[in-house]
């Protein structure tokens, strides 16, 4: 009896020995072919297009100095390990989806989430390049509120769905007030606005840098293309960079279906695209005005 017992309590050792060595096998596996694929990351980099290498039989698509383009790929990176930090100064829970974070700040009010992260990225760059007549967006309501009229010190009255505009404060084009504009863009516009506002990009193979992959909704989600890559057939690769909710640095992700082109991403209409710690389906491409 002794013997039976014995040789049973064998069996079941190997048993369990077996499914115990699988996963390991798996993780081996893995572990053997990042080892074995080359790093596209420059970790001693600080700009987005120089902490990322193109794949290889790929060559960046050129675009004009001073393009918002060109804007994007040379955004300065903070160096490479910077943890993604909330609005409260936070460490956010999830560090393992990205490859740089941005040198934008992220104000402690909490406004500055997806798609508000974008707008201020897309506005400082009509900022800096004196074309601030050309900054404003929609409210999720429909209505346009731009900064020109902003400065002038017209100011929305907000009752339910319904806006009205009136002058209520003297004008003033200051920087400071051109950041006051910005949270209240924030606090009234967001994906769902963006989503409604911008024309849909139906020809995929026009994507460039600055255009959006967008699910509008409370909550949606959206990233930006901040680099783009071309091979001899006229493939296509994007970088990606994203805000989140809650508020937090603005980041470039991994691509973590892939990790012998990460972060570099093959983008299709239609598609399911897993982007870090979201995945976009029944979403549009769109580009800012």
């Amino acid at each position: 009896m002794k013997k039976l017992l014995l040789t049973i309590g064998i069996i079941i050792c190997l048993i369990l020995l077996a499914f115990q060595l699988k996963p390991v096998k798996r993780v081996v596996h893995t572990v053997k072919a990042s080892l074995e694929t080359p790093s596209l990351i420059n970790k001693d980099s600080l700009t987005i297009k120089s902490r990322v290498n193109c794949p290889e039989g790929y060559k960046r698509v050129a675009y004009a100095k001073g393009s918002f383009e060109e804007y994007l790929r040379h955004y300065k990176l903070k160096p490479f390990g910077s943890k993604i930090i909330n609005y409260d100064d936070t460490a956010y829970f999830w560090q393992g989806g990205h490859v740089g974070i941005l040198e934008i700040p992220v104000p402690q009010n909490g406004l500055q989430q997806c798609a508000d992260a974008l707008i201020r990225i897309r506005s400082e760059y009509l900022w800096k390049n004196n074309r601030k007549d050309e900054i404003g967006f929609n409210f999720t309501s429909g209505h346009y509120c731009s900064w020109k009229k902003y400065a002038e010190g017209y100011r929305p009255k907000i009752n339910g769905s319904k806006v009205t505009f009136s002058k209520t404060a003297s004008p003033n084009d200051t920087e400071a007030n051109f950041y006051k504009y910005l949270n209240l863009i924030y606090t009234y516009s967001g994906t769902l606005s963006l989503f409604n506002e911008l024309s849909e990009i139906e020809d995929v193979s026009q994507l460039k840098i600055g255009d959006m992959l967008i699910k509008g909704g409370t909550p949606g989600h959206i990233v930006m293309i901040c680099d783009e890559v071309i091979n001899e057939k006229g493939e296509k690769r994007f970088l990606l960079f994203q805000g989140n909710t809650p508020a937090q640095s603005v980041h470039l992700v991994k691509n973590l279906e892939d990790a012998t082109l990460s972060p570099w991403y093959q983008l299709e209409k239609d598609a399911v695209i897993p982007v870090s710690n979201y995945t976009f389906s029944s979403s549009k491409f769109v580009r800012f005005k």
